[in-house]
C-alpha cells in the first residue's frame, strides 16, 4: 500500500483515492514568462515520476498541470519584446513542451490556461461575494482571509502571525482599499494598456491564486486527490487556494498535498529573481537530457537538489553504468540459448529486487532507496552477462523488468538504435585483421570508431560497441 507525506497533516499517510482505482492530481505548473529553468524543472520531472509510478501500480491518474498565462511578469515580457501577452504566453508555452518532451515528461491530461477560464474564474468570485467570503472595491475584489477558520493549516502559520504583504501578489499601496491588510486579491482593476476582461465588478483580470482554485475544481471535482508542486507555493499560494475552494464549495479541496524540495545553487534556491538559474533550453543543447532527468528524478522528490558540475558528472557515470548493464545484456541475446536449467533461481533473484522496488516506492515514492534496487538490478545482470552459457528465458526477463522500472524515473535506453550497418561492418573488418595479426588494420579501426564516439568491448562472446 502506498503511503504519501501529507504536508497538511505533517505525516505519512496510507493512500486511499476517493475513487478506488483512480487519482485526481493537480500540479501546479509554470508562469510562461521566459524558459523554465532547472528549479521549475525540478516540480514537473518529481511529479512526472510520481503519476508514473502511480500508473505503474495500476492507478488511472488524470493528471492535470496548468499553465499562468495571465501575470505581471507576461505582461512586462510583451511590453519588452512588443508583443502581446497572448503571444509572450504561446511562444514559452510552445517552449516548455518542447524542453520537458526532451526531459521524458508525459502530455498532462489538461494543460489548462487562464485566458481560456475567465468565464469561470468570474462565476467562481461571485460565488465568494455572495457567500460573503468576499467584497469588491474599486474593480478590485478580495477575499476576506480571517473569516475562513482553518486558514493558516496547510503552512502551519496562524493567521494573528502573518505579516502585511506577506503575499508576493501584494503590494502595500493595496492596503488602503482593503477591510484586513493580510485580506488578498481575486481580481485586479484594469490598469493601462494591460490585458483585461470585463466581470461585474469592472474590468480587469485574476489574482494569482483564484486560477487553480477555479482549474482544479473544474477539471477535477470539488475534492481532488492530490494537489502538487513546489515547496515555496505551499505559502501563500496552495494556503490561498484552500480557503476560497472550500469556502466556495463547502467541502475539503484535496486529501494530501505533496511539495518538492528546491534546486540549490551555491547553497541559494535556484530562481530568476536571484539570477542564479540555468535554463533547460540550454542544458539540453549541451548534454544528453536523459543525465538531466535522471539527476532530478532519482532525489527523493522531498529533499534539496544541489546543482553543480560534481552532482551532474556523478548522475551521467551511474547512467553510463545503468546503460553499460542494458548493453550487455541486449548483445547476449545474440547467443543465447532458449533456456536453462538454473533458470529459476535467476527469475526468483528478479522476483524478489521487483519487490524490494515496490516495497521502497511505496514508501512516499522514495526513488532514491528504488534506484538503489535498480542498481542491484543492473549488477546481476552484469554478471549473469559474463556466462559463458546465457538463457533467452532469463536475459528477456531482466532486460524487461530493467526497462519496466527504468521507464518510472523516465529514461529509456531503448531510444537509441544500436544496430548500425555501417559500424558493424567495420568490426567486422577488424575481427578478420586480427585473426590475420594484422594489429595495425586492427587498430585503426579501433581509432576512428572511437574518433565517431563508438567504443569497442572485446568479451569472450565477440566485440561488442557502445557510443561514448
Amino acid at each position: 500500500m502506498i503511503k504519501i507525506y501529507n504536508t497538511l497533516t505533517r505525516e505519512k499517510e496510507m493512500f486511499i483515492p476517493l475513487e478506488p482505482g483512480k487519482v485526481k492530481m493537480y500540479v501546479c505548473g509554470p508562469t510562461v514568462y521566459n524558459y523554465i529553468h532547472i528549479g521549475n524543472a525540478r516540480s514537473t520531472v518529481a511529479f512526472d515520476t510520481v503519476r508514473r509510478y502511480l500508473e505503474y501500480r495500476g492507478y488511472e491518474v488524470n493528471y492535470i498541470s496548468n499553465f499562468t498565462d495571465v501575470d505581471d511578469k507576461i505582461i512586462h515580457t510583451a511590453k519588452d519584446l512588443n508583443l502581446t501577452a497572448q503571444e509572450v504566453a504561446d511562444r514559452f508555452i510552445e517552449a516548455y513542451h518542447t524542453d520537458t518532451k526532451a526531459l521524458g515528461v508525459r502530455d498532462a491530461t489538461a494543460n489548462p490556461r487562464v485566458m481560456e477560464n475567465i468565464p469561470e474564474i468570474i462565476d467562481f468570485i461571485a460565488d465568494l461575494i455572495k457567500k460573503d467570503y468576499a467584497y469588491a472595491v474599486d474593480g478590485d475584489v478580495y477575499f476576506r482571509t480571517r473569516k475562513f477558520k482553518k486558514y493558516g493549516q496547510l503552512s502551519g502559520i496562524s493567521i494573528d502571525e502573518l505579516e502585511v504583504g506577506a503575499s508576493n501578489r501584494t503590494i502595500s499601496s493595496e492596503n488602503d482599499k482593503k477591510e484586513d491588510p493580510l485580506d488578498f486579491a481575486l481580481w485586479k482593476a484594469v490598469k493601462l494598456d494591460e490585458i483585461s476582461w470585463k466581470a461585474p465588478w469592472g474590468l480587469g483580470r485574476p489574482g494569482w491564486h483564484i486560477e487553480c482554485s477555479v482549474m482544479a475544481t473544474k477539471y477535477l471535482g470539488d475534492t481532488i486527490d492530490i494537489h502538487a508542486g513546489g515547496q515555496d507555493l505551499s505559502f501563500p499560494h496552495h494556503e490561498n487556494e484552500i480557503a476560497q475552494s472550500e469556502a466556495k464549495t463547502g467541502h475539503t479541496f484535496a486529501k494530501y498535498w505533496m511539495h518538492n524540495g528546491f534546486v540549490t545553487m551555491d547553497n541559494e534556491k535556484m530562481s530568476k529573481s536571484l539570477g542564479n538559474f540555468v535554463l533547460v533550453h540550454d542544458m539540453i543543447k549541451k548534454m544528453d537530457p536523459q543525465i538531466l532527468r535522471f539527476f532530478m528524478a532519482t532525489t527523493h522528490y522531498r529533499r534539496p537538489i544541489s546543482y553543480n558540475e560534481s552532482t551532474i558528472e556523478d548522475a551521467k557515470t551511474n547512467l553510463n553504468k545503468l546503460r553499460r548493464a542494458f548493453d550487455n545484456s541486449s548483445y547476449r541475446l545474440k547467443n543465447a540459448l532458449e533456456t536453462s536449467s538454473d533458470d529459476s533461481v535467476y527469475l526468483k533473484q528478479l522476483a524478489t529486487l521487483k519487490t524490494s522496488f515496490i516495497e521502497e516506492m511505496d514508501d512516499d515514492f522514495n526513488s532514491a532507496n528504488g534506484i538503489t534496487i535498480i542498481y542491484e538490478l543492473a549488477k546481476l545482470m552484469n554478471i549473469y552477462s559474463e556466462n559463458e552459457i546465457v538463457s533467452k528465458v532469463v536475459i528477456t526477463a531482466m532486460l524487461s523488468q530493467f526497462e519496466e522500472l527504468m521507464q518510472i524515473f523516465g529514461i529509456n535506453f531503448g531510444a537509441k538504435e544500436l544496430v548500425d550497418t555501417k559500424i558493424e561492418e567495420l568490426i567486422e573488418d577488424r575481427n578478420v585483421a586480427r585473426l590475420n595479426k594484422d594489429f595495425k588494420k586492427s587498430d585503426e579501426i579501433r581509432e576512428l570508431l572511437k574518433t565517431e564516439g563508438i567504443i569497442l568491448d572485446d568479451t569472450p562472446q565477440g566485440t561488442r560497441w557502445r557510443r561514448e
